[in-house]
């Protein structure tokens, strides 16, 4: 039996005649005839045909992962030691060549399938070089107390190597999610009183909500050469960094201005966003602002702060000096607060007559929750009419993600500053 990849690149011929029979009849504006309908129908038979044979081999590909996968640890394998090894040019140049995996490749394949049919499952940490947490998925309790209980609960394992800004700045990111996510949230304190000798305590109650999560895709396509396929250690950089870039773009972009509706919405959206004013038009950066926006947050408050800044903003506040003419420096112009930069926070708002404004956020991080349903989904293509003659391929990388604030209270933004000076 032909490989996968041959029976796939056979199928894609096949369809492309039956729809070569079809578009010339529609230019003739004419129904088929009875030699076209009877090629038509043999040729529809032999995709259906192929389409049982690949099924079939994608069944024995499946079976052969597994028998090809590397145990790691005896029956309990360590997904991060997997995740390490993995190779994502090895993989790749495997499944479009042979149909099959092997190694740390394969191994991970079988533990963490891919949502795709054919396409290759790849460890998000090799993308957006981030350790996660993982849960499991349980069922929310009813009553009035349903709140408190979590859609998705399991052990924490911290993050080793963020790589998104938000992540940087302390964002809390968790892993192998399966269901819609709920995250409870206090959202009223109960009341303490002082009461007389052997009197009753007045009661009060706290009040519960929860912020809910759910798994939103975000994609990108690259076309590969055949040269480029056939050289791993040059598409190893483009899978690694160029497409990686990509993800970590699009996953802090959303989490900073996502608007919702198929992405995220992210924080300079939230509903009920504490937005400081610097004045009319906009103004200058200063220290006094960047005060303000420490204060704007309460004390109380606890988890990782920090301010998130765009790189124009970071060169307003090293071109900050005193009256002697000697520059502040940015550590000092925000107080000795960790700071992250991000192209993805706006430098191009308006206020007034104000142009070319600024955005910052300070907040505490670990509110801000990422949260991951997928690994990284490749799914190769060598029969798009674009690549199919070139001997290339396309490649297609999906994730599915999303982001939340489990306080909005938790963050404090301006979006008037002038950073054009």
């Amino acid at each position: 039996m032909p490989n996968l990849p041959q029976l796939k690149e056979t199928r894609a011929a096949k369809v492309d005649a039956l729809k070569a029979i079809v578009a010339k009849a529609e230019a003739e504006k004419r129904d088929l005839n009875d030699q076209e309908q009877a090629a038509f129908d043999a040729g529809r038979a032999e995709v259906e045909r192929l389409e049982r044979d690949i099924r079939n081999a994608e069944f024995l590909a499946d079976a052969e992962r597994r028998a090809h996968a590397e145990p790691v640890g005896g029956e309990a394998r360590d997904m991060a030691e997997i995740a390490s090894r993995y190779n994502p040019a090895k993989a790749l140049a495997e499944y479009v060549e042979t149909g099959k995996l092997t190694g740390a490749e394969a191994e991970f394949s079988t533990e963490r399938r891919s949502g795709r049919p054919g396409a290759i499952a790849m460890p998000t940490s090799v993308f957006l070089g981030c350790e996660a947490r993982a849960l499991t998925t349980m069922t929310p309790a009813g009553g009035p107390g349903g709140n408190l209980v979590a859609t998705v609960q399991g052990a924490l394992i911290d993050r080793v190597r963020p790589a998104l800004a938000t992540e940087r700045l302390g964002a809390t990111v968790l892993r192998d999610l399966t269901g819609n996510l709920d995250l409870p949230r206090l959202k009223e304190s109960g009341a303490a009183f002082w009461v007389a000798e052997h009197t009753n305590v007045t009661r009060s109650d706290p009040k519960f909500d929860k912020v809910s999560m759910g798994p939103k895709t975000v994609g990108a396509e690259y076309e590969v050469s055949r040269r480029m396929l056939l050289q791993t250690t040059a598409l190893e950089p483009i899978l690694r960094n160029d497409l990686s870039y990509l993800l970590r773009e699009a996953l802090d972009r959303a989490a900073i201005v996502g608007g919702g509706a198929n992405e995220p919405v992210g924080i300079l959206d939230m509903p009920g966003l504490n937005v400081l004013s610097i004045g009319t038009n906009g103004g200058a950066l200063s220290l006094d602002i960047t005060a303000d926006m420490i204060g704007a947050i309460d004390d109380d408050a606890g988890g990782s702060r920090g301010f998130l800044i765009n790189p124009k903003t970071r060169t307003a506040a090293m071109k900050l000096k005193d009256a002697n003419d000697t520059p502040f420096g940015v550590n000092a112009v925000f107080h000795g607060e960790p700071v992250a930069f991000s192209r993805a926070l706006p430098s191009d708002l308006t206020k007034g007559t104000g142009t070319g404004l600024s955005a910052i956020i300070y907040g505490v991080w670990s509110d801000l929750i990422i949260g991951y349903w997928s690994a990284v989904d490749i799914v190769p293509n060598p029969y798009h009419s674009d690549v199919a003659s070139k001997g290339g391929l396309l490649l297609h990388a999906f994730l599915d993600a999303d982001v939340a604030v489990r306080h909005v209270e938790s963050f404090v933004a301006v979006t008037d500053v002038d950073t054009a000076a």
